[in-house]
């Protein structure tokens, strides 16, 4: 079987699993082009692939992603019979770790959602106003939703009479319904209003989150929109981890501070954590546990918690 065939199986099952597998189909494909589309899986050598890594060139995100990307494919190819040996190079190196998510602290986050503070950030903006601003990053944080799911919103998506968000289209292929406290409610009840006033679509399929001619936001505008309001606010370096914070540390924020919450209220957090991982999305609980050792005010709670434990008190 050529390599051209194979890869495109193998994306097929990969997808017809439940994965996206959108940006490792890409590398793949890549890789096929590179390798050329007629060669059979079993004359690709280690020197095609390594070329294709960019040979010995200093270690990235892009190489990695490149190197696992063939991994499973290679793993599919010889299970299916359509290769007998991997030609992937035995000692490619690990990448550097990635640092850890910043979290926000209660006071930073009090200053970026501060409503005169995202004002003066968005002074002169011609497109993403003010409130529709905000309301995204209340959004993100108090939902603790990726960027892609709460830009994808629709008013259709909103129940604000029993206060939960239906959420489509996620990374996994899946979708979920995610309740949302009174505060978060009120937030997007009164962008729901603006949204009116300013004579923008009403119906079910029009977007919550949109600009100011009712056009979709663009991720760069966002992102740029976040830069400054980071300046004005004066959120910034922190001592540790990630120097730049995220827009997406907000939902790693999310997390940290309802499982910090969990552990202060004596709740049974191993209890819970299957709650926290269908809330957020996750795939499997491997994704949401991660966030049990991110913070030194959580590590601190959790220490507690075992102290309480192994003294005799009650264990939750």
């Amino acid at each position: 079987m050529t390599l051209r065939e194979a890869i495109e199986q193998y994306i097929l099952w990969r997808q017809a699993h439940g994965a996206k597998f959108t940006n490792s189909a890409g590398l793949l494909r890549g890789f096929v082009r590179h390798a050329g589309t007629d060669t059979p899986c079993n004359h690709v050598n280690t020197a095609q692939i390594l070329a294709f890594l960019a040979g010995h060139e200093p270690l990235t995100r892009t190489r990695e992603n490149k190197y696992y990307a063939l991994v499973g494919f290679w793993r599919y190819a010889i299970s299916r019979g359509y290769a007998s040996r991997s030609p992937l190079p035995a000692n490619e190196r690990s990448s550097p770790e990635r640092a850890p998510p910043y979290i926000y602290s209660r006071d930073e986050l009090a200053r970026l959602f501060d409503p005169p503070t995202v004002e003066t950030s968005r002074r002169g903006a011609v497109q993403l106003d003010a409130v529709t601003f905000r309301t995204l990053l209340i959004l993100l944080y108090g939902a603790g939703l990726r960027y892609g799911e709460a830009s994808r919103l629709t008013l259709a998506d909103v129940d604000l009479t029993n206060a939960v968000l239906t959420i489509r289209a996620t990374k996994f292929f899946k979708s979920r319904l995610v309740p949302v406290g009174p505060q978060l409610a009120a937030v997007v009840a009164t962008h729901v209003s603006q949204r009116r006033r300013a004579g923008l679509v009403d119906d079910g399929n029009a977007l919550l989150l949109a600009n100011r001619d009712g056009t979709r936001l663009a991720s760069s505008t966002v992102q740029d929109a976040f830069d400054t309001l980071r300046r004005v606010a004066g959120v910034g370096r922190s001592a540790g981890g990630r120097t730049i914070p995220r827009l997406h540390d907000l939902r790693h924020s999310f997390a940290v501070h309802r499982l910090t919450s969990w552990y202060r209220e004596g709740a049974d957090v191993q209890r819970l954590l299957p709650v926290l991982s269908t809330y957020l999305g996750h795939a499997d609980l491997e994704g949401t546990k991660v966030y049990l050792s991110m913070t030194p005010e959580l590590l601190e709670q959790a220490s507690l918690r075992f102290a309480r434990y192994a003294e005799g008190g009650r264990h939750a």
